[in-house]
């Protein structure tokens, strides 16, 4: 059979009591990544540790100090209640009768179930059975927890309230190190430190959203002219300093706000505003358009891809 490579050259360091993210289109490698720092999976080559554990030489240690919880509610049972969830969970973890019954109410509070704690799981919430995985994942005092996906069945309104959970209860009470793969880039930057961009297995750029947008050559900006056809534009873009991307309704006083695509830095977007001014362009305005972070992974995987297409043309 055709051997895949799944991961390749994949370098990274999560800092301890971190908000990391994974980010990717679909077959990336996030899940694969996953399972191998969970010991589900062995690399072929490479290592790996999570809170000083090799993942190969040590994986009882690993599995020790970290914990995956998976968006799966069939892993649940469903005619148990949360605290017989609970209590069944904290047994498998080999926990003592008096570490259960302490454990299993402080995790219930933890993850805001003490309430509910004694209604069938089967009667929960989509948004209350993530909950109940947390609580089970946190039963064993995890360093390091993986979230998949964990808001994909919820509902907007019920999605919002879990990111706020995570980053206040988990990430700030029970300090753990968690690291987060989700397709949704606004999750992403609402909730983490530093995210890594994941395409067919290789890692493109790790960093906040801010450095992330060094990562690539061009910003956007949009101008107010009234001369949206000015041909200083034309001959800049020939020359291949700018690329015009399109004009919006002019305002009120016939301002047309234009965007137009920098190549370069601050220093070349400076210099493309006073070449404008020279030709006699009328702007009112100049100001950088804040990039959305979806748009920014999409540019940095195009990025990636027309560095490797020139790498292969040499």
């Amino acid at each position: 059979s055709e051997y895949v490579s799944v991961i390749r050259d994949v370098t990274c360091d999560i800092g301890e009591g971190e908000f990391f993210g994974l980010l990717g289109p679909n077959g990336a490698g996030k899940t694969t990544l996953f399972k191998m720092l969970a010991t589900l999976i062995l690399p072929d080559e490479g290592a790996a540790t999570v809170a000083g554990y090799d993942v190969v030489r040590d994986a009882a240690s690993v599995r020790r100090v970290l914990a995956p919880v998976i968006a799966d509610e069939r892993s649940l049972y469903w005619r148990l209640s949360a605290r017989e969830n609970l209590k069944l969970f904290a047994v498998l973890h080999r926990l003592s009768k008096a570490e259960i019954r302490a454990r299993v109410e402080e995790v219930l509070r933890a993850v805001g179930l003490e309430d509910t704690a004694e209604k069938m799981v089967g009667q929960f919430s989509s948004g209350m059975k993530q909950r109940l995985l947390i609580a089970r994942a946190l039963l064993s005092r995890p360093r390091v927890l993986l979230l998949d996906e964990p808001t994909r069945s919820l509902d907007p309104i019920s999605a919002r309230r879990f990111r706020l959970f995570l980053r206040e209860e988990i990430l700030g009470r029970q300090g753990c190190t968690v690291v987060l793969a989700t397709h949704n880039t606004e999750e992403a930057l609402e909730l983490c430190d530093r995210v890594a961009v994941l395409d067919r297995g290789r890692l493109l750029a790790v960093g906040s959203a801010q450095e992330l947008s060094r990562e690539v050559s061009e910003d956007r900006y949009r101008l107010y002219t009234k001369a949206p056809d000015h041909p200083a534009l034309a001959a800049l873009a020939a020359r291949g300093g700018i690329r015009p991307l399109g004009a919006e309704p002019a305002d009120p006083e016939g301002w047309v706000p234009l965007q137009i695509e920098v190549r370069g830095d601050a220093e070349a977007a400076a210099d493309v505003l006073a070449s404008l001014t020279l030709a006699g362009m009328p702007i009112a305005r100049f100001e950088k358009i804040p990039l959305a972070l979806a748009d920014l992974i999409e540019r940095i995987i195009l990025h990636a891809d027309a560095q490797a297409g020139e790498i292969a043309d040499a």
